[in-house]
């Protein structure tokens, strides 16, 4: 079977019609139709789970070329074993969310084992001064950034999958192999590190300022 090429789609995945027996008839007849090479198929399913799979990759790689050739991955794997997908056991979007969670998985032992890259380049500052207001926005997206990026990753992976993907408590709990008693532990968890941390970078950033206009009086 020919792999197209996969396209990053950007939002969030749509929900699927129905509930119960409906669904699981749908996610069969989906999975059928990739597994026979119905291209039609085969798009519909990279819609429906691209997204969730670009976001699982880049929070657990932490690096944007990398999620992307890990999502190139996880679909051969999908194509290639899709005939082996039971809907009586898990939504198809769960099926794929746990084959992501794995690649990215051997991805990051591969990288443990390879030598260090090199640092990024240093970020260029815009000098112009209508530029401060577009600055103090970016400064505080990549301080929210840096905090996801500091939690434990059970715990970034809860956040992916209940608030970017949207996911149901229940489907995010499957992905993840834990109870919704404790998915939502790690998302209480994880909402109070957030606040913790982005309070100490809001009043490092005042001390800051504080002690500039100090010095010039």
């Amino acid at each position: 079977m020919t792999r197209p090429a996969l396209r990053l789609i950007t939002g969030r995945s749509g929900s699927q019609a129905g509930a119960g027996g409906t669904q699981m008839a749908a996610d069969r007849a989906l999975a059928d139709g990739v597994a026979r090479g119905d291209r039609e198929a085969i798009a519909a399913l990279t819609r429906r789970c691209l997204p969730m799979v670009h976001g699982l990759s880049l929070r657990l790689l932490r690096d944007k070329g990398e999620a992307e050739d890990a999502a190139q991955e996880v679909f051969v794997k999908v194509w290639r074993k899709i005939s082996s997908y039971d809907p009586e056991r898990a939504k198809i979007e769960t099926w794929i969310g746990r084959i992501t969670i794995n690649t990215c998985h051997d991805r990051l032992r591969k990288r443990r084992e390879a030598p260090l890259a090199g640092e990024d380049a240093p970020e260029v500052t815009d000098p112009a001064p209508d530029a401060e207001q577009a600055l103090g926005a970016e400064q505080a997206a990549r301080q929210v950034r840096a905090a996801v990026a500091a939690l434990p990753e059970r715990q970034r992976m809860a956040l992916e999958l209940r608030h970017f993907q949207d996911m149901s408590q229940a489907d995010a709990a499957q992905i993840l192999e834990v109870s919704e008693e404790a998915l939502e532990s790690l998302l209480a968890r994880a909402r109070r590190a957030l606040k913790t941390a982005l309070i100490d970078e809001a009043e490092a950033m005042i001390g800051t300022l504080s002690d500039g206009r100090g010095g010039d009086a």
